[in-house]
């Protein structure tokens, strides 16, 4: 990160070029000598010192333009994360399946699913006050999308604005690409993984040994609007199992289509004008010691991040601070060393002979 502590000083940047504004735009002077023609003044030979006569006022409106950098203070800064001892590490697992492309109203406007839960999850890492969410600044945040199989969009991680502009780039599978699906076991498992080395992920970004760090809670958000349609490496019930084996919750949220009047005959929910039976992640949740939810709205989705939000706090906030490095010193000797160099020029082979 670089800045300027005294930006105001850059303004004197501007008076090399109102000086040379008036040099050019100035009332002519008056001729000291009358002469009837200049022509054979023209056919005069030009020494070098005529052709670099400019050479001192570029030194000199150089050497300006050095020292005002240098009173600007020029730093460099580095920010430090300490103090993030007794966090939570949350993965974020979300379906971008086709069915995902479904319309969600969003704060007055409809835009699809996917975009819906991006602009929620949002406002849960980085704070709402309208939506009465506080932010997640001293937790370990990842992202995993998946359709017909899981990929990492961003590791676990304490610099959320890396997090935020990763999210902005996950999209919704084609609606004639073959990965199309919804592979829930094995995205759970994948988050599963990443949690499981948290500690060491956590050590590393805040260059302190992974020892130092005992992370209060680690959990994994699941938000899919269809069923399992065959994981390729483990079932949900063996994802489950793997996630309670290391203490991991699992939150689980079903998206379906107006739950309140569509409730299925077996049980589950219509999604997308098909029944969507969520047994398998309502044991998911279960298992592991999370919860199940369902929503059919973004205000109904808000609702869930609340309430995750007040069960899953930090008891320690991390410090974020900056140390700044100064760099005015190069600018200040560069500066004097060029305008030294134009005195010594002008009282030397630019000098003029009165």
């Amino acid at each position: 990160m670089f800045r300027f502590e005294s930006p105001w000083a850059l303004l004197a940047l501007l008076f090399p070029l109102l000086l040379l504004g008036w040099r050019f735009f100035r009332p002519p002077r008056r001729l000291a000598l009358r002469v009837a023609t200049v022509a054979s003044l023209e056919r005069l030979p030009r020494t070098w010192r005529i052709h670099f006569r400019w050479l001192p006022v570029v030194l000199v409106t150089l050497a300006w333009t050095l020292l005002t950098i240098a009173l600007a203070r020029p730093q460099r800064g580095q920010v430090q994360i300490k103090n993030v001892s007794q966090g939570i590490a949350i993965e974020m697992i979300v379906d971008r399946s086709g069915s995902m492309r479904a319309p969600m109203k969003y704060h007055f406007r409809t835009q699809n699913r996917l975009e819906t839960v991006k602009s929620v999850f949002k406002e849960f890492v980085f704070g709402d006050r309208m939506s009465r969410l506080a932010g997640r600044s001293s937790d370990l945040l990842g992202i995993i999308a998946f359709a017909h199989y899981p990929y990492t969009v961003c590791p676990l991680t304490l610099d959320h604005d890396a997090l935020n502009f990763a999210l902005d780039h996950v999209e919704l599978i084609t609606e004639d690409s073959d990965e199309n699906g919804t592979a829930v076991g094995d995205a759970v498992a994948m988050g599963v993984a990443r949690l499981q080395d948290a500690e060491r992920t956590l050590a590393a970004q805040t260059q302190r040994d992974a020892s130092a760090y005992h992370l209060k809670s680690k959990i994994i958000i699941l938000l899919t609007d269809g069923q399992d349609e065959g994981s390729h490496t483990r079932s949900i019930s063996e994802a489950a199992e793997l996630a309670r084996k290391h203490g991991i919750k699992v939150y689980t949220i079903a998206i379906v289509t107006n739950q309140d009047l569509n409730r299925g005959l077996v049980g589950g929910f219509f999604s997308n004008g098909m029944e969507y039976d969520t047994t398998d992640i309502e044991n998911l949740a279960k298992t592991t010691g999370g919860t199940f939810h369902t929503c059919d709205s973004a205000d109904a989705l808000l609702d869930i991040y609340r309430e995750i939000d007040q069960m899953e706090r930090s008891d320690v906030e991390s410090i974020r601070y900056v140390t700044h490095h100064e760099f005015f010193l190069p600018f200040l000797a560069a500066g004097l060393a060029t305008l030294l160099f134009a005195i010594v020029l002008n009282l030397t082979i630019f000098r003029r002979i009165p």
